[in-house]
């Protein structure tokens, strides 16, 4: 979201990033402005519940309990703020409700920010949002609120996404991240060369299922060349890192993956789409829920291979086959190349604070209650 808050103060309007508290930092790093809102909520502990649950069962309750604990913590502060603040346009990502409760309350239009395939777009969890975001509503008067607000902002290629649950405003996907220390790889020579990256969140929730190190030892070799792109406090989960392996770590993702043949990854949105801008194909390990759908989707795409984690965890003979095998078939780099084609066609992130701004203009002079379901009044 930082690149679209960036292009709408460049665009000369203010902006304010709402946060609880654990993310201070983070957006401090962005550099804009922040306000802290509510408390904390422990969603490592959901996570570690969901991906120790028997056959990872049971995401999908435990992830409704847990975008339920987030609204009723953020809400009601984040609704004080955007309207003492007399903000025109509350912009969220997909699993912070409070952002459309919040703009119903103060009258003003919620947009979407996605980070990755609409996940929550779908029909089955259209049904169940409702009655997660109603106990909050109710408390605020309110009554059913969108879940999904008038647009949905989204940095996925379109060919890569799900059928959204709001108007589609595509944006070109920016890589942004606060591990950003500029990278230059010395030439490859004749070996291909592979990075592997593990994101940032599965190593909170068991070190054990950060398989970078693992996956490294697997396939590098005289002929594969690997890229350790990790952060500083992973590096020491790394174990004993193989010949022809380089670590970097803390940088900047977008500079490795375009010198690279390949990704092995864990399925996480922003690892996905910046390897998608890079045009590189991807193995993908997943294990969370929102991993495992994510990267179904690049794989359905044509441009990835998907080996379940716990298939792939102890077994690096499989890690290495399938990687011979993503990098052996032509058409998935093709294929990579092409989504990468279609990234950059996408509406930049000043061009879509301008959709932005007719949309703000065009619900204020519609003169309606904006955020609530057709028919519902405010109470």
């Amino acid at each position: 979201m930082v690149p679209l808050a960036w292009a709408a103060r460049a665009a000369g309007h203010e902006v304010a990033v709402a946060v609880p508290p654990e993310l201070r930092g983070l957006a401090a790093a962005s550099g804009l402005p922040y306000a802290v809102v509510g408390r904390d909520v422990d969603a490592v502990a959901a996570f570690r519940e969901i991906v120790s649950a028997p056959g990872g069962g049971g995401g999908g309750p435990r992830v409704l309990r847990l975008i339920g604990a987030l609204t009723e913590a953020m809400a009601e502060d984040l609704a004080d703020l955007v309207g003492g603040w007399r903000a025109d346009l509350v912009v969220h990502d997909p699993t912070a409700f409070a952002g459309p409760i919040a703009a119903a309350a103060a009258g003003v239009p919620a947009v979407r920010h996605l980070y990755g395939t609409d996940l929550l777009g779908a029909p089955a969890a259209r049904n169940f949002l409702p009655a997660v975001l109603e106990p909050v509503a109710d408390r605020l008067g309110l009554g059913e609120v969108d879940p999904f607000g008038v647009a949905t902002v989204d940095p996925c290629p379109g060919s890569l996404q799900l059928p959204t649950a709001s108007r589609r405003l595509p944006m070109r996907y920016v890589p942004s991240s606060p591990h950003g220390r500029t990278v230059a790889l010395p030439p490859r020579g004749s070996r291909r060369r592979v990075a592997v990256t593990w994101g940032t969140t599965l190593d909170r929730l068991d070190p054990s299922l950060h398989l970078a190190g693992e996956v490294a030892r697997a396939i590098a070799g005289p002929d594969t060349a690997v890229v350790l792109a990790v952060t500083a406090e992973q590096a020491p989960l790394l174990g004993e890192v193989p010949p022809w392996t380089q670590v970097v770590s803390d940088g900047a993702l977008h500079q490795v993956l375009p010198q690279c043949d390949a990704v092995v990854a864990h399925g996480g949105a922003a690892s996905i789409l910046t390897a998608v801008a890079a045009g590189v194909p991807q193995l993908l390990l997943p294990r969370l829920p929102d991993h495992v759908r994510h990267a179904a989707r690049l794989a359905e795409a044509g441009a990835g291979l998907v080996v379940p984690a716990a298939e792939a965890q102890g077994q690096p003979e499989l890690v290495a086959e399938r990687l011979t095998a993503l990098l052996d078939e032509p058409g998935h780099a093709a294929r990579a190349r092409e989504l990468a084609a279609e990234s950059r066609l996408q509406p930049s992130p000043a061009e879509v604070v301008t959709e932005l701004e007719l949309l703000v203009t065009t619900e204020a002079a519609a003169d309606r209650p904006v955020g609530l379901k057709p028919g519902s009044a405010p109470r």
